[in-house]
């Protein structure tokens, strides 16, 4: 579990395709990273396999690559960070799983006072639990939902610290980017869409 407060920003050293998938060795200042625990990889909950100092590598099996981005990651990509939260540890952003659940689109990005505006054409699975001043998580980044300006479309505001402390300050109208909706929300759909009563008005029950 994370909550999308990004910790560091790491770059990808090397690729390394196999028939299983992906391996990634990636250059982070993290202390102590331990074989078999979850590191954040913009978003998407990977395992660590290997791990020295300044460095630890990741596998990314098939599956994970045909729902990221990750596949076309290079050497020198920058991503952004979070290890899994310990029991006890604040909850500065929202509940986070790591899960990536669809690649948006980022259509515009445009300045608000001393604010940033991003405008993501996003999956209907994604739209369907997104609502204003709601959380949704951006390349593992925590953000509250600014708006909906039109169908399938979510504005996200990013406050200085956020564009200056993640890559989202490198996001430009056509790149791609990972998305994790609410979990709650999620839940919350899945449960009314599985119902027996779904689609049905109140005076139909019964």
């Amino acid at each position: 579990m994370f909550t999308g407060i990004v910790t560091a920003i790491g770059t990808v050293r090397s690729v390394k395709r196999t028939d299983e998938g992906l391996t990634l060795r990636i250059g982070a200042p993290y202390r102590g990273v331990r074989k078999g625990e979850s590191i954040a990889v913009d978003g998407a909950c990977l395992t660590v396999e290997r791990s020295g100092a300044g460095w630890f590598e990741v596998h990314v099996v098939e599956t994970t690559l045909e729902r990221t981005r990750i596949a076309g990651y290079g050497k020198g990509h920058r991503a952004n960070l979070e290890r899994a939260l310990k029991s006890g540890d604040r909850l500065g952003g929202h509940l986070v799983q790591g899960h990536v659940d669809g690649v948006g689109r980022v259509e515009r990005v445009t300045r608000q006072g001393d604010a940033w505006l991003l405008d993501i054409q996003v999956p209907a699975a994604v739209a369907r639990v997104s609502i204003p001043l709601g959380s949704l998580t951006l390349d593992g980044v925590s953000l509250t939902i600014h708006g909906m300006p039109s169908p399938g479309v979510v504005q996200l505001s990013l406050i200085p610290f956020t564009f200056q402390h993640t890559t989202l300050g490198e996001r430009r109208p056509g790149d791609p980017v990972h998305l994790e909706g609410d979990t709650i929300g999620k839940y919350v759909d899945h449960l009314l869409r599985s119902s027996p009563h779904a689609g049905r008005r109140p005076d139909q029950e019964g």
